[in-house]
């Protein structure tokens, strides 16, 4: 196995995207993709050339086996995949409109919604810890784990060693209201409880990405340099907004960088997640760091490059792009400009 340099801990689960404009409740045609945002930043970091490790739980089912076979294929690290015999994979129903876009709606495999995920065993990551961070220089990880009580301690511990072994620590936000509370809309906000309990994580990060809706619900804010100067890490931050310009702080530097458009959109889940990895990677030939404005905004062109990408096949995994296709991408762009 590799030694990585980024170690993503979190969900891998299906997406069951349903037909565009349909019900993957009710549609007899739905696609079963493997997915879960930390498996896809591994999954594409790895794609992108970068060693990474996925730290999570998986079911001892046909689909914990997928997952086993794709990270095996894709060279991701596997040693701190926990397999539970009494607990399923998760299964995550993906409604999509008719423009590819995407939202959640619930799950499949447990009637008391309760799954693989959710139940990180502390002692077993203390045991592989040492060596998963030999050579590690990022941790990566969302909001999700947070929400069951067995993974929020896995968490938290993870987040404390990280910081002592002066690891740099990411954060999607990715708020997903369903793995909160199966009540909840797939636009509810956070609750002040939700809230409060995830703000003492975001002052440890060094760097945090979300979308425009994330950054007004949590901060009241979708300024980049805002967010970052209510933090005491005064983390770089990047802010989405679909096919808006990113707004972004990394380091010393701030702007905003046009979005780059996919050609076509056949299903953007898992295009964040790409994106996300596409920084990491970036950073990671940066020092932490870029030097100015101008590598700041090739750091995030070539994120959103990725993303696009992402956008063009189904699920969040298989369409992932290689550096290679991403410059080509970028490339091709340039001679338009020009």
């Amino acid at each position: 196995m590799n030694n990585p340099k980024v170690i993503c801990i979190g969900e891998a689960l299906i997406d069951r995207l349903g037909l565009p404009g349909g019900n993957p409740a009710l549609d007899k045609d739905v696609d079963d993709c493997l997915g879960g945002a930390p498996a896809n930043v591994a999954c594409a970091l790895s794609n992108l050339g970068v060693d990474a490790a996925f730290l999570g739980g998986l079911g001892n089912d046909f689909i914990g086996k997928e997952f086993f076979d794709l990270f095996t294929s894709r060279g991701v690290n596997t040693s701190g995949i926990q397999l539970n015999d009494k607990l399923p994979t998760r299964i995550v129903l993906v409604h999509r409109d008719i423009n590819g876009e995407r939202s959640f709606g619930g799950f499949i495999g447990r009637s008391n919604n309760l799954f693989a995920d959710q139940e990180l065993n502390l002692n077993k990551i203390k045991m592989i810890w040492p060596s998963l961070t030999k050579n590690a220089t990022w941790v990566l990880i969302g909001t999700i784990p947070f929400a069951s009580e067995s993974s929020r301690e896995a968490v938290t511990w993870v987040f404390e060693n990280a910081k002592r072994n002066n690891l740099n620590i990411a954060i999607d936000l990715n708020w997903r209201p369903t793995f909160w509370d199966s009540s909840f809309d797939s636009d509810s906000p956070p609750t002040f409880q939700i809230s409060s309990l995830l703000k003492p994580f975001f002052k440890q990060a060094s760097l945090l990405k979300l979308a425009k809706e994330e950054a007004i619900c949590f901060f009241n804010s979708d300024d980049p340099i805002s967010i970052s100067e209510s933090l005491p890490n005064r983390p770089s931050v990047i802010v989405t907004d679909g096919a808006q310009p990113i707004g972004w702080i990394l380091g010393d530097f701030s702007g905003y960088t046009e979005a780059v458009c996919p050609s076509k959109v056949v299903d953007t889940t898992g295009a964040g997640d790409c994106f996300t990895a596409g920084i990491i990677s970036q950073l990671l030939t940066h020092s932490l760091y870029p030097k100015n404005n101008l590598e700041a905004d090739k750091i995030i062109r070539f994120a959103a490059a990725c993303g696009a990408l992402v956008c063009g096949g189904k699920g969040a995994i298989d369409p992932q792009p290689s550096s290679s296709e991403v410059d080509k991408l970028l490339a091709s762009l340039d001679e338009v400009i020009s």
